[in-house]
């Protein structure tokens, strides 16, 4: 046991493939193809003025969407944490402001004739430096995981109960300043706290449901049917109700990944959790353009068109990543080595996935 109650990685891993986590990446897979689904989705019954059919199933992932991907965002965090600041600054901020820089750049390069069409090019520099203090778009989950990384490496020494009630008691304070660094880190940093200080009960449910799948199965289909009840009855963004289902619906994506590891299913969505980093920073353009181009030809009703366009930003994605592969752009999702402020080690036989 190590001095902040969790067990060493080594003895919290129970299944890996090629030095990973099997169950993880599927984890990771299906946070990814939500994020994906939601943005996806939003983007185009709003642009259609109406909803469809996959409303629902971003409604129903709502709760526990971004909670799991903030705890399996902490789960390895011991791995690294005692590491002296540079070597740890180099991995958990350095690594993520690189590419947040990167694609918020690259991303303004695509809207930023929209946005001069309607306010100015003047306007459009001033929100570009914005961006850097107010995350942009799709991109404030890579803003802020550095944030969570540095806090809790600064609280290192203090007793895990009182970061994790204090966290817990943020989330359910449902803090709305208006300003995202703000607001989401009140209400996502008690989900990376527990799977940082957490991950041995987080493994053991894993091992739960890989020796008992048929409980594990009974578990999903309870959770299921209670998740989907309180998003309908409109309870579930109440003060605890809200945390107990985002750790609920954490617990479920876990089981869920464990369960198709078991079983070699779905690979697509381990291959998808390997690459989460790829999906993340590179889906907005085939999901833009897609939309785009599905509802200028009005064939197809909303839900049908959301669906397409998410697979398109999934499959987009690691399209234009295999573009860049073999165009020598590895710049794009590989940070070089130029942008290192410490010297690059070969990675650990137990890996985060990001």
């Amino acid at each position: 046991m190590t001095p902040n109650g969790t067990l060493p990685v080594a003895e919290r891993a129970t299944s890996f493939v090629a030095g990973r986590v099997d169950w993880v990446d599927y984890a990771k897979g299906i946070c990814i193809v939500m994020v994906v689904m939601m943005h996806s989705v939003l983007g185009v019954e709003a642009a259609a003025g109406q909803t469809g059919f996959m409303h629902w199933l971003v409604m129903f992932a709502k709760p526990f969407r971004m909670p799991d991907f903030f705890l399996i965002s902490g789960l390895f965090l011991a791995v690294v944490i005692d590491r002296d600041w540079r070597t740890y600054l180099d991995r958990k901020v350095v690594h993520f402001v690189y590419f947040y820089v990167l694609w918020v750049t690259i991303q303004f390069g695509f809207k930023a004739p929209s946005f001069a069409a309607g306010t100015g090019w003047a306007h459009v520099g001033y929100l570009y430096l914005e961006s850097f203090i107010e995350p942009f778009g799709t991109l404030w989950f890579i803003y802020l995981l550095p944030i969570f990384f540095v806090v809790t490496k600064l609280t290192r020494s203090a007793p895990p109960p009182v970061i994790f009630a204090a966290a817990a008691l943020l989330e359910m304070a449902h803090v709305a300043t208006g300003w995202t660094v703000i607001d989401e880190f009140c209400a996502r940093f008690v989900y990376f706290y527990a799977g940082y200080w957490l991950a041995s009960y987080v493994f053991a449910v894993s091992d739960r449901a890989r020796a008992q799948p048929a409980l594990a199965l009974a578990g999903l289909a309870l959770w299921a049917m209670i998740n989907g009840g309180l998003v309908i009855a409109g309870y579930s963004d109440l003060p605890l109700v809200s945390l107990a289902l985002g750790f609920a619906g954490a617990g479920a994506i876990i089981v869920m990944g464990t369960l198709l590891a078991r079983m070699r299913w779905l690979n697509f969505l381990r291959f998808c959790g390997e690459h989460s980093i790829v999906i993340y920073l590179a889906f907005f353009l085939p999901m833009a353009a897609t939309r785009a181009l599905l509802l200028r030809s009005g064939l197809l009703d909303v839900g049908t068109i959301s669906l397409i366009v998410t697979v398109a930003g999934v499959v987009g994605a690691l399209a234009i990543w295999r573009l860049a592969l073999a165009l020598h752009a590895n710049f794009l999702f590989d940070r070089p080595g130029a942008f290192w402020i410490a010297p690059k080690k070969a990675a650990p036989v137990l890996q985060a996935a990001e």
